[in-house]
Parts: C-alpha cells; structure tokens; sequence
C-alpha cells in the first residue's frame, strides 16, 4: 500500500433502458462487471478497487467473483453520486471512476488519468480523451468533445462539433477532422473516466446541476461552471462501451478471438 490510497471505484446499477441487468450480461463466461473489475486489478497505480451498487443481485455477483463490494443508496441520480457516498465513509485520497459498461477497459488509461495525481498535490480532478477518427465521430452528439487550453486544462465540454474547423476562402472542405490543415489542431473525444480528490468528489457531488449540464446533458459542466478546472490526460485507447444488443455482439465476439 503507498503512501497515498488510490481506488478504483465502479458504480454499478442492474437497471438499464435498452439492456436490462447490463452488467450482469454474460461476456465469453464471464459477467460483464466481472471483466471491467478484473481489467481495473491490472492497473498498476490502483490500491484497490470497489464496486459500489444499489441491488443485490450485483452485490452476490460481485462477491461470486471474490471482487470487493458495497452496497449505497437507491435514490442516486448519477454514478458519481454512488461514488460520493462510498468516499464519505472511506480512508482514500484519491478515487477513479470506473464505468461499469466499458469490459475492454485499458488498465495503462487508468494509469495515465491516476499519473498527473502522483505529480501534483494540488491537482483535484482529471479526466482522459483520445483523438477524434474521422468526420462521422466528430459530428455524433453521442460522442463528446473536449477542447482544451495550452496545458491541457479543459476549456469545455460539447456534444458539438468543437473546436468548429473553419476553412480559409476557397479552402475544400477536409474528409475528416484529424488536422485542420492551417492551426494542425486534431479535435478530442472525450472518455468518461474521471479522476477526483475525495474532497473535491464530495464538492462535486454536493453542488446543484448547473445550467450548461442541463443544457448540454453532461455532468462535468457542473465543474467548469463553478470556475474549477479539470486536467486533461490524452491517451490512445478510444473505449468499447456496452450500450445496445450491437455492442454486446462487438464485444462477444472480440473476447472469442482473444480468449
């Protein structure tokens, strides 16, 4: 155990809209909570790691697995509200969260959104994002984009297209946003896994929503609107999430060919 406690912290609800008991789906023998815990076990800068959840048919499935669990309360709206309630009656200095639809997680992107923290005490929250791919992504409100300042310090948050790539006078329009072709900028995908001080998920989780997370439907705006600020970690893992019958399929079908 290091001097400071690093947890990896995966909120887990069974209900879901379009995938009822999501995360207790099978995934090539395997319940899918089970493969996101067991690719947290393999980050390195991860002290422990927790699923936090509200049924108890993921607290036995958990526990099947020999994974650490604990239960919180029903009335949650957000994962990071669960994860707050679990902060608040835990030891820790430092929480990832962890979604629990995403079983091809990438333990060396855990890693490098946890990094910044080992560097810098005063550092409170990150987050991590990755290149946009092409056209089709960067205008998918489904996909967020983060536009980011000369340190890496998110500036905001959008299912928008941003940054908007104008063209000069004349200019054909590029195939895809990987470069504009006069600032060379590349646009980001940003990837739902955050990083907090507990006693910034504990504000986070205190604060009212705010009107430019209502607007745009994105939590992390609560953060920049407050005048606070998140460091941005860019990595080259773009996430699998498990979404709809489709991406269950996607996944079956990559752990048969790994496995």
């Amino acid at each position: 155990m290091s001097d400071r406690s690093i947890v990896g912290m995966i909120p887990a609800r069974y209900e879901s809209t379009r995938l009822p008991g999501k995360v207790l789906l099978d995934l090539a023998g395997k319940p899918m909570i089970q493969r996101v815990y067991e690719r947290c076990r393999e980050a390195k800068l991860l002290d422990d790691v927790v699923v936090a959840t509200d049924d108890e048919r993921v607290l036995e499935a958990v526990r099947a697995f020999g994974g650490n669990v604990e239960m919180t309360r029903r009335e949650h709206s957000s994962g990071t509200d669960r994860l707050a309630e679990l902060a608040g009656r835990r030891d820790c200095d430092v929480i990832v969260n962890i979604q629990g639809d995403e079983p091809m997680i990438e333990p060396e992107a855990i890693d490098a959104a946890v990094e910044p923290f080992l560097e810098d005490d005063d550092l409170q929250m990150a987050t991590i994002a990755t290149p946009i791919r092409d056209l089709e992504e960067h205008l998918d409100p489904a996909a967020v984009k983060v536009v980011v300042d000369a340190d890496g310090w998110a500036l905001y948050f959008s299912r928008a297209p941003i940054p908007f790539f104008r063209l000069d006078p004349g200019a054909e329009e590029p195939e895809s946003p990987r470069e504009h072709p006069r600032s060379k900028l590349r646009p980001l995908k940003h990837i739902g896994l955050y990083v907090y001080r507990r006693p910034m998920l504990l504000w986070y989780a205190a604060q009212p929503q705010s009107r430019l997370e209502l607007t745009e439907g994105l939590e992390q705006l609560r953060v920049l609107e407050a005048g606070r600020r998140i460091r941005v970690v860019q990595v080259q893992y773009s996430p699998i999430g498990v979404d709809t019958p489709e991406d269950l399929e996607r996944v079956r079908a990559m752990l048969a060919e790994v496995e």
